[in-house]
């Protein structure tokens, strides 16, 4: 069993507090992590809530496992990405939910795992895979990507200004392959002059490239709105620039009444909203969590409530008399003295 480092759920409080947790809800936690903010909704949800715990790390799932043991069967743990979050939710009947969480960006527990390769403060081989079945490491692109490539995948997913630089000296140094010969050759380029590391942005690019995290985020969101019942709440939180503004424009173009271009005379989209949104301003940590928690500082914490429009009542409705008939025959069987576990599903 793997050993957790101290893990500090961020913005915990605010986070339940957006969700509304309800006794007996529903609950998804697509990037499950260590567990803390699952533990928190399952406390809040009792008696009868349940939650789906989603993770592509099995390192996670297996610390999770032993965090929530104490919950029993009302918590489900699955290895997996929450790309495939319809899918999963299809194959464990878990829908409609009451409420889907997306803490994204790096856990303590990764970035402490030495032989990931997430964190340039240990000498590690460049992996950086969140699953370790992925195919692609960062040693792969680094090593074979084109110069203009990797100019581009810093630039893009780590908004290196320094990117072309750095991509023709790692193309006349190769090969790479351990994180202290990455980091040591960007310091040569990318001047001190900020708070950061100069090898952050990198390492960032490196990891959403090889994780796919954008394009996944993208395809999860859209996802989360089929499966969240009337009145559900969808919470993100994001720790850059390029998550944020996914998230933003999605919320935002869901929940707008026309996606007409401007100029037109009138409404020819017919688009419906299907979120609201709950706060125009992001939700950040206070200066006590700042200070008690460092690497919560970059969070933003954005919340959107799901409204069914007119068309998709019937169907809606559908969903809610199945779930509710399942929910009703799962409390009789909980009345039945038994053994409770957790359930971990591997989808690798």
């Amino acid at each position: 069993m793997p050993t957790a480092t101290l893990h500090i759920p961020v913005l915990l409080k605010e986070t339940l507090d957006a969700m509304t947790i309800l006794p007996g809800g529903r609950y998804i936690d697509c990037t499950l992590g260590a567990g803390g903010h699952a533990e928190a909704i399952l406390q809040r949800s009792a008696p009868g809530g349940q939650l789906l715990g989603i993770d592509a790390d099995p390192t996670a799932i297996a610390l999770a496992q032993e965090s929530l043991s104490s919950f029993g069967n009302s918590a489900l743990l699955v290895n997996g990405n929450f790309a495939e979050l319809s899918q999963i939710c299809s194959r464990h009947d878990f829908k409609p939910v009451n409420g889907i969480l997306f803490d994204l960006g790096l856990s303590s527990m990764q970035l402490s795992q030495n032989g990931s390769g997430f964190s340039f403060q240990h000498d590690a081989p460049l992996d950086m895979r969140f699953d370790p079945n992925q195919t692609i490491s960062a040693a792969d692109i680094v090593n074979q990507y084109s110069e203009a490539e990797l100019a581009r995948i810093l630039f893009e997913f780590g908004e290196e200004t320094h990117s072309r630089q750095i991509a023709r000296l790692i193309v006349r140094s190769r090969p790479l392959y351990s994180t202290a010969q990455l980091a040591s050759l960007i310091e040569s380029v990318v001047p001190k002059h900020s708070r950061i590391h100069p090898a952050t942005k990198t390492f960032q690019a490196l990891r959403i490239a090889v994780n796919e995290e954008l394009q996944h985020l993208e395809s999860a969101l859209g996802q989360a709105l089929e499966l969240l019942g009337h009145g559900g709440k969808l919470v993100v939180i994001s720790y850059h620039s390029l998550e944020d503004r996914i998230v933003k424009n999605f919320m935002r173009r869901e929940s707008a009444r026309c996606l007409c271009p401007p100029g037109l005379p009138q409404c020819v989209c017919q688009h419906q909203p299907r979120l609201k949104l709950l706060s125009k301003q992001v939700v950040v940590p206070s200066l006590a969590e700042e200070k008690a928690n460092p690497r919560s500082r970059s969070a933003k914490l954005r919340v959107a409530e799901r409204i069914i429009s007119s068309q998709e009542w019937p169907e809606a409705a559908r969903l809610f008399h199945v779930s509710a008939g399942r929910k009703s025959v799962t409390a009789r069987k909980s009345s039945k003295k038994r053994t409770c576990f957790n359930t971990v599903l591997n989808l690798n």
